[in-house]
Order: structure tokens, then sequence, then C-alpha cells
């Protein structure tokens, strides 16, 4: 029998790499800066005297945080521990030891190079404060403060289901030495996510050799779900997310061993048939056939995809009520968890159950059985080409630079192997996603004009409600409901779509508008307290990555057109509607002085508003939305087209001009799906990767 501790998540520790050497700013930079952290996450204290150093509030107003906050923590184990709500109100950001090495790791390898520029710019001359600044310390503190967790009651590991077991995956190792290893293969695959893990094992299976490079380090169930602040730097790009050039849109991006599969929330929605449609129409009557619908029946198969044992986390709860109430069109979000119940709500950290069946739980596996091999670690720095007998410009395989794990089987130390590698193939597949798969082609030196153009992002907008009693909103699944009434707004398939976003403390609260030190941390205190949900719009028009021109690394151009702000704008009333219709006290936004609080008295029916709701509603609507969006899904960068001249990939999923070359992921979507894109993803890859082998099989 298994002991009771064997059944609890205990995630093992996954130590950071080292941050980057060298002189990020001056002293006296960092001391501007931490002071400027200590403005926005301050030290509070009750005292008549001013202080440079801390928040000096009145006697009343810190007994009455005091008293709001043993409210909070009453209801929660963690907040038992003696003096919680001193420390709490006490914690700045110089106090907390993990806070100003993010600062620098952030700095050193996440900003871009005109960003850094500016801010020390900013720093030296203290002329003012760079737009952003609340956001970046918000962001950082909730994911490495030492006592919000503790006063909110948010367990670090789920206190529901048990640990899991994944897939035992080994992985090519390398030699020191000098020169390039030369590797040999018929397919290389550059990406391990939902297109590139698809490609593996329906070429492995077919009989081919296959092996998956990757930039990024298999971390398996026992290092999951990780902490939020290891998270961002071992599962996603960028340390977090990448800022749109206008600082309007934050892009968030799975960059781990499995890709957006491995931190997505299992949400599995088929492409709706007039998105299917208007692909079709544009060329590409695949779309449309009997074989793409076997794709998609053929990928939702093999991770179990279902509806039937679903239990709604609070916040899915309350998304479905609320639109059952107002009588708005709603239905529950198909999950990848092999038909099984998965009550969790940590998957965004990484699935430490190992129950949702993301590429590591289904395609990488059966591709590892059929023989295909794995590089971690591995930088892809071009693809190589060669002419063909006919002196056609042929993909011939990959270079780049792989750094091995440390001594310890780690990431962190500084005892790593850094080779220059090629991997030799008769097909190259690239699946690194729309952000990244663009800037292989770009290094690569394809000059298609198309290539990082057309890219379609999904925006969001945030509305959030307060309860008057706590309901634990991390717990439970994360996005099992989905609200479609507003979602053709124009007659053409754009709209907007209402669903869950995952609660953790740091996706919600570092969005939250930022008025003054005590207010942020009481506004934080409410987290048990608070539902959030996200309105998604299918955009009709678009923007486009490219590379840095300094670093290479990915930049975004793309602000919200006015068309789509406007779906944005009826999905945000819709959000607050329902809402409203579930009695909650307060509802917010992302926009700072736009928050709705409830009267006592509670119309008599969920349709029957208050003059002062209406106001606000009409407040909003015509304030309109300028910034703070966020992105989850990026499609397009490389799109499918019947003609050369409108995109990077024929219907085949071969990029134009170049034989024996692939793109297989979300970024050949031929414009937004309008669904969480991950079943949309795995289809066309099954479609392309097919066609794949029997050319190979056919000698072609």
């Amino acid at each position: 029998m298994p002991s009771q501790a064997s059944n609890l998540f205990a995630p093992l520790a996954s130590p950071l790499p080292p941050p980057p050497s060298g002189e990020v700013l001056t002293e006296s930079q960092w001391k501007t800066l931490m002071a400027i952290g200590d403005t926005f996450i301050p030290s509070i204290e009750t005292s008549s005297d001013p202080s440079i150093t801390k928040l000096s509030v009145s006697k009343h107003v810190y007994t009455a945080a005091v008293n709001k906050l043993e409210e909070v923590v009453a209801s929660n184990p963690e907040g038992s521990e003696g003096g919680i709500i001193q420390k709490y109100l006490e914690e700045n950001a110089s106090s907390i030891p993990g806070f100003k090495e993010a600062l620098h790791r952030l700095f050193g390898e996440y900003l871009q190079d005109d960003a850094r520029r500016g801010i020390r710019a900013i720093l030296s001359a203290l002329e003012k404060i760079a737009k952003g600044f609340s956001s970046l310390f918000a962001a950082t503190w909730t994911r490495q403060s030492l006592a919000l967790g503790r006063v909110i009651g948010f367990p670090q590991a789920p206190i529901h289901g048990k640990p899991g077991k994944g897939f035992d995956f080994s992985f090519v190792q390398f030699p020191s030495g000098d020169g390039a290893i030369i590797v040999e293969t018929d397919v290389v695959i550059v990406g391990s996510g939902c297109g590139g893990s698809v490609c593996a094992k329906n070429l492995a299976e077919a009989g081919h050799s296959v092996v998956v490079v990757e930039k990024a380090y298999h971390f398996p169930a026992e290092h999951l779900p990780m902490s939020q602040a290891d998270a961002a730097i071992h599962l996603y790009m960028n340390g977090g997310a990448i800022q749109a050039d206008d600082a309007s849109t934050a892009v968030i991006a799975g960059q781990a061993f499995g890709g957006g599969g491995t931190v997505n929330w299992s949400a599995s929605l088929q492409t709706q048939d007039f998105v299917r449609e208007e692909w079709a129409a544009s060329g590409l009557p695949f779309f449309t056939s009997t074989e793409f619908q076997e794709s998609l029946d053929r990928v939702c198969n093999r991770m179990g995809v279902s509806a039937d044992h679903i239990e709604h986390s609070t916040n899915n709860q309350l998304l479905t009520e609320g639109a059952e109430k107002l009588g708005y069109r709603v239905k529950a979000v198909p999950q990848n968890t092999a038909g099984k119940k998965h009550y969790c709500g940590y998957c965004t950290l990484g699935c430490g159950a190992s129950e949702k069946q993301g590429p590591t739980n289904s395609f990488l596996p059966d591709a590892a059985k059929a023989g295909a091999n794995f590089i971690e670690g591995l930088d892809v720095e071009k693809i190589l080409f060669e002419p063909d007998e006919k002196g056609r410009k042929t993909a011939t395989g990959i270079k780049g630079w792989w750094k091995s794990r440390d001594s310890s089987g780690g990431v962190g130390g500084l005892d790593r192997i850094t080779r220059e590698v090629v991997v030799k193939g008769k097909r190259v597949i690239v699946s690194c996603g729309s952000m990244q798969s663009p800037l292989l082609l770009i290094r690569s030196g394809l000059t298609n004009s198309q290539i990082g153009r057309n890219l379609h992002l999904h925006p969001v907008a945030l509305v959030g409600a307060t309860y008057l009693a706590p309901s634990k909103p991390w717990e439970g699944p994360i996005l099992t409901t989905v609200v479609t009434e507003f979602e053709d707004l124009d007659g053409h398939g754009h709209g907007v779509k209402l669903e869950a976003l995952t609660m953790l403390p740091s996706w919600l609260l570092s969005f939250l508008p930022w008025t003054s030190g005590l207010d942020y941390k009481m506004v934080c205190a409410k987290f048990p307290y608070m539902s959030a949900h996200i309105a998604l719009t299918r955009d009709r028009d678009t923007g486009r990555v490219y590379p840095d021109p300094a670093s290479g690394k990915c930049r975004v151009s793309y602000h919200p057109s006015a068309f789509d702000k406007g779906s944005l704008v009826s999905g945000l009333l819709a959000a607050a509607r329902i809402a409203y219709a579930n009695n909650a006290d307060t509802i917010f936004t992302a926009k700072a002085g736009q928050a709705f609080v409830r009267r006592s008295s509670l119309p008599e029916s969920p349709s029957e508003t208050d003059s002062r709701f209406e106001a606000w509603l009409l407040a909003i609507r015509k304030d309109g939305l300028a910034a703070g969006f966020g992105s989850a899904h990026q499609m397009g960068t490389c799109r499918m087209s019947a003609e050369e001249k409108d995109g990077v990939v024929d219907s085949t999923g071969k990029v134009w001009g170049v034989k024996g070359l692939y793109v297989a992921d979300a970024s050949v979507f031929p414009s937004a799906s309008g669904v969480n894109p991950m079943v949309t993803n795995m289809a066309i890859s099954d479609w392309i990767s097919r066609g794949i082998a029997k050319k190979i099989k056919s000698g072609e």
C-alpha cells in the first residue's frame, strides 16, 4: 500500500541556469531600480513620521488593513503561521532574496537592447519612470514573494490528485571536444511541441529514422508543477512574456520540451466549420475534406479528448452559471486528459500528475517507442542547403549549438559542455512555433516577404470580480467552459469567446492596476475571493514577428486594430454582465480606476441591473481599450497558401521554392483559428507528416 505521503505533490527543485555575467546595471542604477521596486512593493509601517524607505500610514489605516488581512488568513491553514500578516506588510522588493536576481536575469537575457538602453537612461537621468515598471515589479513580486502565498493560502503544489510517472525519455549526449559533431537521419524535426511531436510519431512509426531537436530541456513529472518563478524561465519563452513593440500586448509562448502543450490548459477544441470553410475558400480545399476531419479525430482520440468527466472549478462554474442566467450560449470544453477527470489548476506550470495528454505524455513517447531520437538543449542557428542534381535549392539538415546538462543532471551548474552540432537529413521539418519558425527561416537566408507576417494572436481582455466568500479559485481544472454567444459579431466569423483565466497569483495579480503600494497589497490579499474571465478575440487584422537587428531575438509588431478592439469591448462587457448576474461584490478590468463596487441591494432577477452598473458599462464602451492586452495563442507567421505570393508554405506544408523543407506548427494557419489552437495545429501536422512519409517511401 502506498503511504499517504507518496500521494502528495512535492516537486523536485529545478535550479535555474546562472544569471548572465557582466554588468547589467551599474551599482548606482541598481540602487535606483530597487528603490523604485520598494515604491511599488513597499514595506508598510504605522508611523506619524515620514520615511524614505517605508510607506508610513496612520495607525487607523494600518489597523484596518490588519483586520481585513486577518479575515483572509483565518480561512486558510497557511495563515496560521505566527506573524504572517506583519511579514506580509513589511515585505518589500529588497527584502526578497530572489527579487534582484530575477530582475538581473530579465534585464540581462530577456529585454531587447533598445529597452535595456532606455531603462539605463531613465535610471541615470531620473527624469521619468518607464511605462510598465508597475507590471515589471508586480510580476516579479507575485512570483518571488515569500509572504503572498501564505497570506492568501495558495499552496505551492496541488492538494488534489496525486503525482504521476511520465515516460522515461533518453536524450543523445555528446562528448567534449572541438569541431562539429555530425548526426545523420532521414528526417530532422526542429521543435518538440504540438506540431513537431505529431510529425515525429507519424514518421517514426512509418519506419523512417527521426531526430527531434529542442532548444529547451525536459523536466519529468517529478519536477512539476514548478514554482511560478522557475516555470517562467524553464518553460516559457523570454522569461515569461514578450512585449509587443508598443507595449500594448504581452505575448506568452511556451518554450519547453513538448512546447506549448506542456503548459497549456487542456482545452481541446476542434476547428470550427466556418473557419474551415474560410480556409478552403482561399484555395485550400483540404480543410473541408474528410481527410482533415480524420486528422482532427485521430489526434483527439490519441489524447483521449472528452468532456464527459469534467468537474468544473469555481471559476468555470461561475462562467457557466452567469451565462445561463443571461441566456448566452455556453458549452463545456473537451479536455485532453485520457478520458479521465483531471481536477488540477496548476498545469500552466507543468502537469505533475502526467494526466494531461500533451506531447510529452502522448505523441513523443509514441515516437520514442518507434525509434525516434531526441536532442535537448540544441539551439538551431540555421537550416543547411545544397543544390540537387537539377540545381534546385534543397534542405539537407540543420546546424546549431548544443549545451549539455551539468554534472548533477540539471542546468544550473557551470560545468556544462557546448558543442557545435550538424544534423543531416533528407527532410527538414520546422516546428518552432509562430514566434520562432519564421526567425529560423530568415536566419537561414530565405527572403520570402511573407515570412513573419500575418501574425494572429487571439488578443484577450480581462474582467475580474471579487465575491463575499472565498472559493480557493486555483483549485480545479483551468478551462472547461466557453461562451460562444459573441463569436460571430460581423457575420464573417470574427468576434469573441469568453473563457476562464488560469487562477495562479502571478497570472492575474500582475495585470491588476496599481494605484499605491498599500492598496495593491490589499487587493492582492483578496485573491481567494476572486474570479477572472477573458474575452478572447478571433482577430481579423494582423501584425508580424521579426528578428531584433542587434540581438536576433524575436520582436513583435502588433496592436489590436480598431475593429478587433470593438470585439474585445463587446466581450468585456458581456463578461462583466456575467459577473454582475453572479452577484459579484466588485467587478474590475486591467485599467486603473475602472472598477464597479456593488451596493448591498441586489436586483430581483439576473437580467435586471441597476442604473449605476449600466452607466459603468457605458463608460467602458466610450473609453474603449488602449493597452493591457494579453495573448497565449500565436498563429499565421508562415502562412499556408494556394499561391506562392500569398504565403510561406503550400498545401502540403512544403516551403515555397525550396525542396525538402517543411513547416508544421500553428504558424501555417491561413488565419486565426478562433479556438485554442492545439488540436488544429496537431491535425495539420498529422496531414503534413503523413504526406512526407508517403513521399519518402515513393522516392520523391
